[in-house]
């Protein structure tokens, strides 16, 4: 198994998207910019969905148009359907995720389609995207349980699973969407998963709301995984699904995986700038426990204190 670890930056779309004040367009690219100094090479940057229903992501074209062009920066766009899909085509994307939640209700509350109808939406735009060259993620959202009918069945996780990969995508999120996992059901869901199609096809994309995420991320190191969702400061939710806070920290990802020996390229105090940038972007005190420690040590050098003992 391989010691890097691939860390998807989702701050500037997952973390952003249920801010209840507006971020600007020039606050979303002082983000990115952060993030990209402190070595974070995967941002799924805009969301092309439905302004009205989703205010914050309105400007995704101004945010793709005012991000740095570096030649190994992968920016990726969320898109519901092929509308949103040609939108993001348009704007020179080359990297889209299709969400595929796990009942009828959370997929009618997300994007106002059925199971069924969210599932042939997916295959029509991982089929065209194929066609143009243009790299696929598959989420499986709810993969814990939906906020609206509680817990999801595993046999369900793989068979939707098994959905989006014989649609042709290049990789699929397990997507924990309102922090309802424990490591123990990652194990369930990953162990027949990963021997059937290989760790590298699959990502974690979890959120810590019973703050579970950094266990379970373990638990998916363990099954071989080594691409991972994280979002700056803790930032998350979902506006369609109650009860869903924040993703897991990228600071304390990064931070667990460097101390227990994992390569990921990017820098602790560079996310520590990130986090302050994104305080002021979102008006909130954020960071997750490791961002505490670093201030705690920082004051302690400031006052000459010596350590606890």
């Amino acid at each position: 198994m391989t010691n890097r670890v691939y860390i998807n930056e989702v701050g500037l779309r997952d973390g952003l998207q249920n801010q209840p004040n507006p971020v600007s367009t020039e606050s979303k690219l002082k983000l990115a910019d952060a993030l990209i100094a402190a070595g974070i090479r995967q941002l799924e940057a805009v969301s092309f969905v439905n302004p009205k229903a989703v205010p914050q992501m309105a400007d995704g074209a101004q945010v793709l148009a005012g991000l740095p062009t570096i030649a190994d920066l992968t920016v990726a766009a969320l898109v519901p359907n092929m509308k949103g899909y040609e939108r993001a085509k348009a704007e020179g994307v080359k990297s889209v995720a299709v969400v595929l939640a796990s009942t009828d209700t959370f997929n009618l509350r997300n994007l106002n389609m059925t199971l069924e109808q969210t599932k042939a939406t997916c295959q029509q735009v991982i089929a065209q995207a194929k066609q143009d060259g243009i790299f696929v993620r598959g989420y499986v959202s709810g993969a814990i349980a939906c906020p609206y009918d509680g817990t999801t069945p595993v046999d369900l996780v793989h068979k939707l699973t098994q959905d989006l990969i014989e649609f042709g995508a290049d990789e699929i999120s397990i997507a924990d969407t309102i922090g309802a996992g424990n490591p123990q059901q990652i194990n369930d869901i990953l162990g027949p998963l990963v021997q059937q199609y290989g760790a590298d096809i699959f990502n974690l994309h979890l959120h810590d709301t019973r703050g579970q995420a950094l266990a379970m991320a373990w638990a998916g190191i363990t099954q071989g995984v080594r691409r991972f969702d994280s979002s700056i400061g803790g930032l998350g939710g979902c506006p369609f699904a109650p009860g869903a806070s924040g993703n897991v920290a990228t600071e304390d990802l990064v931070y667990m995986l460097q101390e227990s020996g994992f390569e990921t390229g990017i820098d602790l105090q560079g996310l520590r700038n990130a986090v302050i940038v994104a305080e002021q972007a979102t008006g909130q005190s954020l960071g997750g426990s490791v961002v505490q420690w670093m201030k705690s040590q920082e004051l302690r050098k400031q006052k000459n204190q010596s350590p606890c003992i």
